[in-house]
């Protein structure tokens, strides 16, 4: 009876502070909804379906099948190993033992949030409701779904002992990849049974729970790591473990299987690689598997039986790989293994509708611990890097915005001191009075500290958001200060190509995607990206003059002299940060907007002779790369001049699309042109002598980037 007390109390509370609206909902629920005498007819198991990914044209070019759905364990496998259901219990429901399969303070908590977020955002659910809900009645976002999960809760509570409530929920829970229940998911990971599983591999589990895809180890490593610090400090405070064990658990750090053995001079917790079919693009199929997954619920291309239809080029995609391949071609490692191996990433995006035509996400996929795709930054597993002097267009656009014109000068002295923040020009190279089409040529850092002082940090930085830099944060005063102007965030090589696309587009931005359409496993369209959608966020002469200043980046004295295009338009900017650690080119034509990263993968470090250059920056082997590369994605495309509006890749009517049994794409045509020579650009004048800058009072981290 003190069971049904409580939860009828979190009911009634709940119903007083719930605004009337909610409050009809809440009687409702309690009218039709009354305490049931059995429990409810479990929900049906989950049954994977495969799920096929298509290209432009139609072509099927992967699928995605889940290898292990669930795999049963006993009740005596699970207790001959406490871990797990310690680690469960700490980490999600320290109370389990002592409520009575509903927390009315938890749950209440969470109510209360909800209702004064007005959705239900907030979780607060027992261990005994989260079984609830897998198993009896569902995952909908709804206050009459929250209180029939908290009904059958307490009404399981009292048919079931705890163990058994706990035995079942981690039998069923699911941990990512496909892997429903424990058992699943210690084989998936870690090859090995659940009754095996070491204390460090329980806790790293038991960490996937509240977010599978968030917390996979082989996409999200870092944030694994975390949540697994995270369960075992929750371990250690409810005594399940001694002090010896946690030291040793925490220092035994995820390891990914896919980068190889781990050093032998430290403990790891070696996390297997991915058993998947493999494809010929394997890096665009786990970009797509990624978006999917975060819009339609993890699992989802492992049990929805999907039709995908992307929006890869094959032609682009091996352009693109087999010019990485060409950069990377003759080095490897670093010869500390904690830098790892050197590593390239493009990213190739239609600006006018957003279509990301071809991405590479690193050296090799499969074979060097690929599975991380850097392409995409922190959403691909890997880390976010600064951008450099790439970023530097954005602090421009900000001006133009404001009215600036790019004929303003400015004094380019080196080194400069702004409120105690000093700058230097890459080399040292001090000039006279600049204008900003020459200091944007040249990469000139102390014009660009001094303009984003003037337009402003914050502004800049909501600009660069949004035109699609959404690794940026909000502005934090702080935190950022001039030194954003020279590359002081972090961003991906697919972000920076859409957001240079936004000038290609004349200033309006159609956000990046990997998918035309996506059909159910019943044909119904869940998504339909072929009438792309485009938003202007800055003005059309803001992207006309952009398009304008950034050509000059190929000219003589540029810091790409020689690296553009011939016959065609190109604007474009390099990118290096400090002590040439990453290394980065971003251009683009009214067709075609493509970003090319350099970098060691696991730790930034200096870029020295590699591939005969001394010294890498973002017009050597980036720009190399990214010339090669866009000479060849151009030779079918038209010819579009940036004050033109330039063609998108058309996808055929349904008809057409029911007779091919996929896509079209436009009418191509003849080639047109041949990449220029690759000359080194010109020396940088020399220094000169110039009164001080005037300077104001800004807030200003330490440091300072490289162009």
């Amino acid at each position: 009876m003190r069971r049904v007390l409580q939860t009828l109390a979190v009911l009634i509370a709940t119903a007083l502070v719930v605004p009337v609206a909610a409050g009809g909902t809440v009687m409702a629920a309690l009218l039709f909804l009354p305490l049931p005498a059995s429990l409810p007819e479990p929900l049906a198991g989950v049954t994977a379906q495969i799920s096929r990914i298509y290209d432009i044209d139609g072509n099927k070019i992967g699928e995605f099948r889940q290898f292990e759905t669930t795999k049963p364990v006993t009740r005596e496998e699970l207790d001959a190993n406490p871990w797990l259901k310690n680690a469960a219990v700490a980490a999600e429901d320290r109370r389990f033992y002592q409520h009575s399969g509903v927390d009315p303070i938890g749950t209440l908590r969470a109510l209360w949030t909800d209702i004064r977020g007005g959705s239900i955002v907030q979780g607060g659910s027992t261990i005994t409701q989260q079984y609830v809900k897998n198993a009896y009645v569902g995952d909908e976002r709804s206050l009459s779904r929250k209180i029939r999960e908290a009904i059958v809760a307490s009404q399981l509570d009292r048919q079931l002992d705890k163990d058994e409530i706990l035995f079942q929920y981690l039998s069923n829970v699911y941990l990512g990849e496909g892997a429903h229940g424990v058992g699943a998911a210690a084989e998936t990971y870690f090859g090995k049974s659940v009754r095996d599983l070491t204390l460090s591999e329980a806790a790293t589990l038991v960490g996937l729970i509240p977010a599978p895809s968030r917390y996979e180890p082989r996409g999200n490593v870092q944030l694994a790591e975390q949540k697994r610090r995270i369960v075992l400090e929750a371990m250690f405070d409810e005594g399940y473990i001694t002090d010896a064990e946690y030291l040793e658990a925490t220092q035994s750090e995820l390891w990914l299987g896919a980068f190889g053995p781990p050093p032998p001079d430290h403990p790891y917790t070696v996390v297997l690689p991915r058993q998947e079919a493999r494809t010929a693009f394997p890096y665009f199929v786990d970009y797509v598997r990624r978006y999917v997954e975060a819009k339609y619920g993890a699992g989802s291309v492992y049990t929805m039986g999907l039709d995908i239809y992307t929006t890869l080029d094959q032609d682009l995609q091996r352009a693109a790989e087999e010019e990485v391949a060409r950069a990377l071609e003759g080095t490897g490692p670093h010869p500390d293994p904690a830098v790892g191996p050197l590593e390239m990433s493009l990213a190739s995006v239609e600006p006018g509708s957003g279509y990301v035509k071809a991405l590479v996400g690193g050296r090799d996929f499969y074979a060097d611990g690929g599975q991380v795709n850097l392409a995409l930054g922190r959403d691909g597993g890997g880390s976010g890097r600064q951008p450099g002097s790439s970023f530097k267009p954005f602090v421009l656009a900000a001006a133009i915005e404001q009215g600036v014109k790019p004929s303003k000068t400015y004094s380019g002295r080196s080194p400069l001191d702004i409120n105690g923040y000093v700058v230097d020009n890459y080399g040292g190279a001090s000039y006279g009075s600049v204008t900003l089409a020459e200091a944007t040529k040249r990469s000139v850092n102390t014009v660009y500290v001094q303009l984003i002082r003037d337009v402003g940090v914050e502004q800049t930085m909501n600009l660069a958001r949004a035109q699609g830099l959404t690794s940026v944060p909000p502005f934090d005063p702080a935190k950022y200060g001039v030194s954003v102007a020279l590359g002081a965030v972090e961003t991906s090589p697919l972000e920076l190509a859409s957001a240079y696309g936004v000038w290609a587009a004349r200033g309006e931005r159609a956000a990046p995607t990997p998918i035309v359409r996506i059909l159910d496993s019943n044909g119904v369209v869940l998504e339909d990206n072929t009438e792309p959608k485009r938003e202007r966020v800055v003005k059309e002469t803001t992207a006309d003059t952009m398009n304008e200043v950034l050509q000059g980046v190929f000219t003589p004295g540029g810091t790409a002299n020689g690296k553009g295009l011939r016959d065609r338009q190109a604007a474009g900017k390099t990118g290096t940060t400090q002590e040439n650690r990453d290394a980065l080119f971003v251009g683009y034509t009214a067709n075609l907007s493509t970003a090319v990263w350099i970098g060691y993968r696991n730790k930034p470090t200096t870029l020295s002779n590699i591939a005969g250059v001394r010294a890498v920056t973002g017009g050597t082997i980036p720009a190399s790369t990214w010339q090669r590369f866009m000479a060849r994605a151009h030779e079918d495309l038209p010819v579009v001049e940036f004050t033109e509006p330039a063609p998108i890749t058309e996808v055929a009517d349904d008809a057409k699309r029911e007779a091919r049994g996929g896509f079209d794409i436009g009418d191509r045509r003849a080639p047109r042109g041949t990449p220029e020579g690759e000359s080194s650009g010109e020396p940088l004048p020399p220094p000169t002598v110039d009164p001080p800058p005037s300077t104001t009072s800004t807030t200003t981290p330490s440091g300072g980037l490289f162009p």
